[in-house]
């Protein structure tokens, strides 16, 4: 298969994701097209030992602060427009970008196009849990949401862990202020009901505090909480990693202890390491899409690769337009 790669998108491009695709080709037996700056693109292969790439030149970067409609008019011609353009006429299976995110839910949805049926993309992760990680979305792509939205969200999000995680009959939460059926506002409540007969297996309403702890496989939310959730979490992550490391360090006993610990501890942070997740996916498009880090590193892009080419193999747009489609029969 063919992974699109916008090079010029994130804090470390364009060498990082040159490098990434390069360890992708290798491992993951796909072909990468390149988009971006030829003469450049061509220059960093060459020093790096690089070959095999097809190539787009596009000379123009879109900056993460452009506003997000740009994409259509002021950086059509940025490598993230025309990487979008190529997947939509067919050039490549899968994309993927560390840029602009509102630009690439812009950009993706008008573009490439939404599935038939499904009425927002949602931008969704994998968090680890306790007992078990599970799926968040919307991350921030819809701040507004109506009911039947955060349904077909869910459903997306229950599509999705069956078939790239392996988990039978996913378990699907609502994110809200508390686990009884008349919590939240108009939206929750309204998005309860609509779940509650849906196909796919609601457990009911979730509370965030619960989250880390595994409670459900796909978790759901409109953009604001979700987005709210998610960096709270990486914060809280992150000080948790300081603060260990600084008891840990604090004293000779502790220190001994660390050195008996390392491998529970390096298999903990590796846990919890975004660069071995890869990206995010844009679930609703028509075609793969996936958001890198914008700090991605190659490591990271490489696992974006691989995200992107799952997602492609295991066919999870086919799957969500049958959902859809079998919905619309009921």
């Amino acid at each position: 298969m063919k992974v699109i790669i916008d090079m010029y998108g994130g804090d470390n491009a364009p060498k990082a994701p040159i490098l990434g695709a390069a360890m992708a080709a290798k491992e993951l037996g796909v072909d990468i097209v390149a988009v971006g700056n030829e003469a450049e693109m061509r220059k960093i292969c060459e020093e790096n030992d690089i070959s095999g790439f097809e190539f787009i030149d596009a000379p123009m970067v879109m900056p993460v602060c452009a506003e997000p409609t740009e994409i259509l008019k002021e950086y059509k011609q940025s490598s993230l427009a025309v990487g979008l353009k190529a997947l939509a006429d067919g050039r490549g299976d899968a994309f993927v970008s560390a840029g602009s995110t509102g630009a690439i839910v812009v950009g993706a949805t008008l573009i490439v196009k939404r599935i038939k049926g499904i009425k927002r993309a949602a931008l969704a992760s994998v968090i680890p849990g306790l007992d078990r990680s599970y799926m968040l979305l919307d991350l921030g792509a819809n701040v507004e949401c109506r009911p039947e939205m955060l349904c077909q969200f869910a459903s997306m999000g229950s599509i999705y862990m069956n078939k790239l995680e392996g988990v039978k009959n996913p378990e699907v939460g609502l994110i809200n202020i508390g686990a009884e059926e008349s919590k939240g506002g108009e939206l929750q409540k309204e998005a309860y009901q609509l779940m509650k007969s849906a196909s796919f297996n609601f457990i009911g309403n979730i509370e965030p505090r619960d989250l880390p702890k595994g409670v459900c496989d796909v978790a759901v939310a409109d953009g604001w909480t979700g987005n709210i959730v998610l960096k709270l979490t990486e914060g809280l992550v992150s000080a948790f990693g300081k603060k260990l490391k600084g008891v840990m360090m604090s004293r000779l006993l502790t220190k001994l202890g660390a050195l008996t610990m390392k491998g529970a501890l390096t298999d903990f942070k590796k846990s919890m390491d975004y660069t071995e997740r890869g990206g995010a996916p844009l679930l609703g498009i028509a075609k793969p899409v996936i958001k890198a880090h914008g700090s991605s590193d190659p490591k990271a892009f490489m696992n974006a690769v691989r995200q992107a080419k799952a997602f492609y193999e295991q066919d999870v747009i086919g799957t969500i337009s049958a959902a859809v489609a079998a919905q619309k029969e009921e």
